[in-house]
């Protein structure tokens, strides 16, 4: 069963004169991975973006429909902020803001106004989804800054969980991780498949092949192939892909 799915998703940069996304019809499946491989440029980062709107902080123009659970999320009916509420995303660095742990994790959950100990179990619920309340739970006042890089990358998950999310969205988060930090990170995202839809964006091929579902390769704006991440490996349907599986080009 599809959570989201794309119809003819076109998406313009400059005023309409760079066409980042061309004509991308895709379905997500509800608790699975989806990877996003392909070149730098090719639209990887565009097309996650465009799952929750982010683009339009950048005032790009999104032609064709997003649809989440059969609603269009760019319908004018679509409040942007409980959108981004239900689709949560995790950057490719580290973000924590400078204040302390719990502030962290908290952020979200007071600008929808919980507070006092409702707001304290969700706070420990996130971090322990997130595989972190062990390291920090007897240090939740001192800065989340103080954290390591992997952790600090735990702590923005555990933020993004604290909103209740439906789906999550990754754009490379361990590329600025070490092997361990990233393991941990790799193993949690299996992990949290069960209770949500995760699309990540990676350049990492060996990442996408041992944490997806699915794969969908895109080129120059273009999906070129998606399927199950097996079949996209093993046996590519495309020449392109190969080719960059492979390490043709790329």
């Amino acid at each position: 069963m599809s959570k989201i799915e794309t119809r003819s998703l076109n998406v313009y940069y400059d005023g309409g004169t760079v066409h980042a996304l061309k004509g991308v019809n895709i379905k997500i499946e509800a608790n699975k991975i989806t990877a996003l491989i392909g070149p730098s440029g090719c639209g990887k980062t565009t097309f996650l973006r465009a799952l929750n709107r982010m683009n339009e902080l950048n005032g790009v123009k999104t032609r064709g429909k997003v649809l989440m659970d059969g609603v269009d999320i760019y319908s004018r009916k679509v409040d942007v902020i409980q959108l981004r509420k239900r689709i949560g995303m995790v950057f490719q660095q580290p973000n924590p803001f400078p204040m302390s742990i719990f502030d962290n994790v908290a952020y979200g959950p007071r600008i929808h106004g919980l507070r006092n100990r409702k707001l304290e179990r969700i706070i420990e619920e996130s971090l322990k989804k997130a595989a972190l309340w062990e390291e920090v739970k007897d240090r939740l006042e001192e800065s989340a800054l103080k954290l390591s890089g992997g952790q600090q990358q735990r702590l923005c998950i555990a933020r993004a969980l604290a909103v209740n999310p439906e789906v999550l969205l990754f754009d490379e988060p361990c590329s600025a991780l070490d092997p361990v930090s990233t393991a941990r990170i790799e193993a949690l995202l299996r992990e949290l498949k069960n209770d949500y839809t995760i699309v990540i964006v990676t350049h990492n091929m060996q990442q996408a092949a041992r944490v997806s579902d699915f794969t969908a390769f895109f080129l120059m704006g273009e999906l070129i192939e998606f399927g199950e991440t097996m079949q996209i490996f093993e046996k590519p349907r495309d020449k392109r892909t190969e080719d960059y599986i492979t390490g043709r080009f790329g």
